[in-house]
């Protein structure tokens, strides 16, 4: 896909690229690209599925952005949350340009860059609602919108094909806990002017009606303090939910309690929010976990990680009795400020379970309320910004289809609506009555695994996928050089297959087949070290899969001497 600067020029239409983001809860990376000029909006990664056995962290393959290093005018950046900002640190290894993002999400892209010693490598620029950034052949211009964590933007990206508006992660918040409410008016001020594409944030786009205020939790919140006023409170959420970490904090001051927090990830959040203004703690309630044992547990509340059930989260290992300083006692009142995310009802579901099982008393109900726009909302920005072209963005395959429902209610024909799938190039421009997908660039999910970047792949998870599921069997056997004799073994070692000790029979059955191939292939001269290891993988392999009807790994060890 690199051009020449010929079939650049030659080009008067504006390209968006998603690199990610698409068909997926998470990963959002998107770039633009006109002429000899791309930008790129957000940089986030996902967590990994069920099916990725050890994997810690997925980030989007850039692989198109390392190829066009040279047209890479800035990134930008439209808030603070993992799925947004996640993979910067490993995205700027490979590339280098600006970010550019508000004054938060900059605070938490420095901490992530402070962890992997790169803060002093990457350029970062702080911007304020309503700055216009120039980049290359783009002027982008932040707009304040309402979110789960506070800073959040939307962006209007002008360009010489049209004006383009990405809402990032947003909902219409009139209420908000820290600062403005959405500015609606300079979606409608934008609208006036001819709006290209609307790329509209499609989350809860399956859900009628308008998304609650976040007040409206600090109200059950505060109703939770008072009717538990004798029991220890332990409150799990977001660590990226400043607003909620706020409301509770101004519950257990107004209630006379001290608060701790636990759990990294919101110890790094809750600092960063703090030192930048964006949360206002009391003096003297915030208590390290040591101080507890000081105070009568009705005069303690703990903001914790792990309401979506992670099993290394504070609240799992509270739950599962490993938590090295917090124990569960009968009578504690247990929050999730949270709903679960897909995928993880079932081990939100076995933390409940054994939290009940020690005593506690489990909230769920009326606790949370979502950061993403419902179908009212999003109709509201519709109708503000009337786009030529609507694409909808961030979401499962069916969160895009809901939403291209609902442009279609308001007017929109299909030849004006465009569902992409991440690569897809689609080009477009104010001359167009279609835009179209004119071809595809390459993508795709790179694991990251404790310090390693790209190094597990497809063969090794299937490798441990199968690990997980047969387990193994080891073959240690001695030749001699040269003739090939067997001097020791062949022994058998497995794990995860069958317990030994109950297994003798089946065992020394497995020993019988690998003596006969020995001895079959000593006879035919055979001593290369490939067809041996291949000849006792095939008839291990189908004996195990006759006697047990499983297939372990089965691993050939030959030593010579």
């Amino acid at each position: 896909m690199k051009k020449n600067k010929t079939e650049q020029s030659a080009s008067n239409h504006l390209k968006i690229i998603p690199l990610g983001g698409l068909e997926q809860i998470g990963m959002n990376i998107t770039a633009f690209e006109y002429e000899d000029s791309i930008i790129v909006v957000d940089c986030g990664l996902s967590f990994p599925e069920d099916d990725m056995l050890g994997v810690d962290l997925v980030i989007p393959d850039i692989t198109y952005l390392k190829d066009n290093a040279d047209r890479l005018k800035g990134f930008f950046i439209t808030h603070g949350h993992e799925d947004h900002i996640g993979a910067i640190p490993y995205v700027f290894k490979e590339i280098s340009c600006p970010i550019y993002s508000t004054k938060l999400t900059n605070g938490l892209i420095e901490h992530k860059l402070e962890e992997h010693k790169m803060l002093t490598s990457v350029k970062r620029k702080v911007v304020k609602y309503g700055q216009h950034i120039n980049a290359g052949q783009f002027r982008v211009e932040f707009i304040k919108t309402n979110h789960s964590i506070q800073d959040a933007a939307a962006l209007a990206i002008y360009s010489p094909a049209g004006i383009v508006v990405h809402t990032g992660d947003f909902k219409v918040d009139y209420t908000p806990v820290f600062g403005d409410a959405i500015d609606l008016q300079r979606f409608g001020e934008i609208g006036k002017k001819g709006v290209l594409a609307l790329m509209c944030d499609s989350t809860n786009a399956e859900r009628p009606g308008f998304t609650a205020s976040e007040k409206s939790v600090g109200k059950t919140i505060d109703g939770i303090f008072a009717d538990n006023s004798t029991s220890r409170i332990i409150i799990a959420t977001f660590a990226s939910n400043v607003d909620r970490v706020q409301q509770i904090i101004n519950s257990a001051d107004k209630y006379g309690r001290k608060v701790c927090v636990e759990g990294r990830s919101m110890v790094n959040t809750i600092k960063t929010a703090s030192e930048l203004g964006y949360l206002h703690v009391p003096d003297n309630t915030l208590i390290d976990i040591d101080e507890m044992k000081a105070y009568p547990d009705e005069k303690t509340a703990i903001i914790t990680t792990g309401s979506q059930g992670e099993s290394m989260a504070a609240l799992s290992r509270m739950a599962s009795g490993t938590h090295k300083k917090i124990q569960i006692k009968p009578g504690d009142t247990i929050v999730f400020s949270s709903h679960p995310i897909p995928g993880n009802e079932k081990a939100v579901s076995n933390i409940i379970n054994s939290l009940i099982n020690r005593g506690a008393n489990v909230i769920m109900q009326d606790v949370h309320v979502s950061g993403h726009a419902c179908e009212e909302e999003i109709k509201l920005i519709y109708s503000l910004v009337r786009p030529k072209f609507a694409i909808p963005v961030h979401g499962e395959v069916k969160h895009l289809y809901a939403q291209a429902q609902i442009a279609e209610s308001l007017g929109w024909d299909t030849n004006h609506i465009k569902i992409l799938r991440s690569g897809d190039v689609l080009e477009l421009s104010n001359d167009d009555e279609e835009a179209k997908i004119t071809g595809h660039v390459h993508t795709g999910a790179i694991m990251v695994d404790g310090i390693g970047v790209g190094d597990v792949g497809n063969i090794v998870i299937r490798d441990r996928q199968k690990l997980a599921e047969d387990g193994i069997i080891i073959v240690v056997l001695t030749i001699a050089g040269g003739t090939g004799e067997v001097l020791a073994g062949p022994d058998i070692v497995s794990r995860g297959f069958v317990y030994v000790r109950d297994s003798e029979d089946l065992m020394e059955s497995a020993r019988a087949v690998l003596n006969d191939t020995m001895d079959s292939l000593s006879q035919n001269n055979i001593t290369d070290w490939n067809k041996i290891k291949q000849e006792i993988k095939d008839n291990l392999g189908d004996f195990v899969w006759h006697e047990t009807q499983r297939r372990p790994m089965i691993m050939p060890i030959i030593m010579e001497v």
